[in-house]
């Protein structure tokens, strides 16, 4: 199965709160951040939410 890289690429300061828990959910917390999450629909669904926000590559 193929994996996600997902990086913070802009501060959450200022965003709607379903963003920002989002972000956290996902593990990301401070700018620069980086995961690795399996590519799966609920991953991607969370990744759609917050696409502004971060970059992400497959691996």
């Amino acid at each position: 199965m193929a994996e996600l890289k997902i990086t913070l690429k802009k501060s959450l300061i200022g965003r709607p709160q379903n963003q920002i828990d989002t972000c956290k959910a996902l593990g990301l917390t401070k700018i620069r951040s980086t995961v690795v999450k399996p590519a799966n629909v609920a991953i991607k669904g969370m990744v759609n939410t917050v696409s502004h926000l971060v970059d992400v590559e497959e691996v």
